[in-house]
């Protein structure tokens, strides 16, 4: 027999859900007001006893109404907080259970698909998800198995908040960690976020691809395409994760792929233009040309150049084997190439700063810019390297862009190479990195 106060919490508990019957959307929203100012952060026993050992009685209630209105409900974030407080309780394993037979994640999916609903909204749709992941590889697994991943890249390339498309990173971060079922699909789902439109979706897609490489391993064949393609953006700050995930990816086996994409960008295909008027502009983030002469669809090519010499420079620099993999693929011919570019000044200054690095650490490179660029532009190059598009006359220019140095000739000429044109010297012997001075002295005497 229950006691007088039992009967009076049912009593109350009676009355509340009555009372939420009965309401209409506004005194539902008010209810819902209520509901998440006294009850956020509260356990699942805490809530059961708030509601008399009934709180399951309000979850259905609640997942109901957001099935019959999440398309036109005005409270749509207040339901989907509500429901929110149940599934973050801690012991609230229940209430999961009981929100996804109920079709619940498909809900939440199918809201980030719909034009007509809020940004917040949906961002409370991707909170809701998050806390589904954390509980677990199976919970991971049925996201991912309602086609999940694609309805979640979909919405981080389409948002227009930067807020809500970190918090989409943070859901993707999670379905790819402990998931080694579905990890690859998302691995591809990032790598296929890569051309979207949206800097930040690009940016935050860099960042969760390098950690996805890391548990994967293995690459996808279409990642360098990709991650070149990314260079052509504006925007340093995806510049900036697209040259640390390159940086990742030469430790797996698109290495080779990855470094001859590079350098053929410092050449791309593109007509000339004659007397270019240019100045490169810097904002906080992000790098614009202008040019009065400079057809529009030149600048991305530009922007890919000015970015792949600057790639380059950071891999050369950290790696003594890339740099020595690099001198094998043309790297010195096209970085002078790049210099002699008139029509972006950026892509100039990128290359002449990598360039003067290698003459500094391989005298046989040393040795063939000097001869291609005779006395007065190489002692112009090594005073300044960074300003030295800003000194140089257009026959200093054509020099540089119709250069034919060679140094990978001549290292093959005097056996500096395996079969497989990778080099048989390594930067930790000095004795074979002195093989490479020696070359001076046997090209003098011939």
């Amino acid at each position: 027999m229950t006691s007088i106060k039992e009967q009076a919490a049912i009593s109350r508990l009676l009355s509340f859900l009555q009372d939420w019957d009965n309401a209409g959307k506004a005194a539902r929203s008010h209810i819902l007001d209520n509901f998440i100012e006294n009850n956020q952060g509260k356990t699942a026993p805490e809530l059961e006893q708030e509601f008399s050992q009934g709180a399951s009685l309000f979850l259905v209630r609640l997942t109901t109404w957001l099935r019959l209105t999440y398309m036109t409900s005005s409270s749509l974030e207040k339901v989907l907080k509500s429901i929110g407080i149940f599934l973050a309780s801690i012991n609230s394993n229940r209430y999961l259970i009981e929100f996804l037979e109920v079709g619940g994640v498909l809900t939440l999916l199918e809201i980030l698909g719909l034009e007509n609903i809020k940004e917040t909204d949906k961002k409370e749709s991707i909170k809701l998800l998050q806390v589904i992941a954390n509980c677990g590889r199976k919970y991971k697994e049925l996201i991912c198995e309602s086609y999940g991943v694609r309805s979640i890249a979909e919405f981080l390339a389409t948002s227009k908040s930067e807020e809500t498309q970190e918090q989409v990173q943070v859901l993707l971060n999670a379905l790819v960690h402990g998931n080694p079922k579905y990890q690859n699909q998302v691995y591809k789902g990032l790598i296929a976020l890569l051309p979207s439109v949206s800097p930040k979706a690009q940016q935050l897609a860099l960042q969760t691809l390098r950690t996805a490489q890391s548990i994967i391993g293995a690459t996808h064949p279409s990642i360098v395409d990709c991650v070149l393609n990314v260079l052509r953006t504006m925007h340093l700050e995806v510049q900036y994760e697209a040259i640390q995930l390159i940086k990742d990816l030469v430790n797996y086996d698109v290495c080779e792929a990855l470094l001859k994409g590079l350098v053929d960008l410092l050449t791309p295909n593109v007509p000339e233009v004659s007397d270019p008027q240019l100045r490169i502009l810097s904002e906080t983030s992000v790098l614009q040309l202008t040019s009065s002469h400079l057809p529009a669809a030149h600048l991305p090519a530009f922007l890919q150049q000015a970015a792949a010499a600057k790639a380059i420079g950071v891999l050369v620099r950290g790696n003594m084997t890339l740099a020595e993999e690099m001198l094998g693929l043309r790297v010195v011919h096209s970085l002078m190439a790049a210099m002699g570019n008139a029509e972006h000044s950026n892509s100039q200054r990128q290359a002449s700063l990598t360039l003067e690095y290698l003459v500094q650490v391989f005298p046989v490179v040393e040795q063939h810019v000097q001869k291609s660029m005779g006395d007065e532009l190489y002692q112009l190059f090594r005073s300044n390297a960074e300003d030295l598009h800003m000194k140089i006359d257009s026959v200093q220019v054509d020099i540089l862009a119709t250069n034919k140095v060679n140094v990978s000739k001549a290292l093959y000429q005097h056996g500096q190479f395996f079969n497989t044109g990778r080099y048989s010297f390594r930067s930790g012997n000095q004795d074979q990195l002195t093989g490479l001075t020696g070359i001076q002295a046997v090209e003098g005497k011939e």
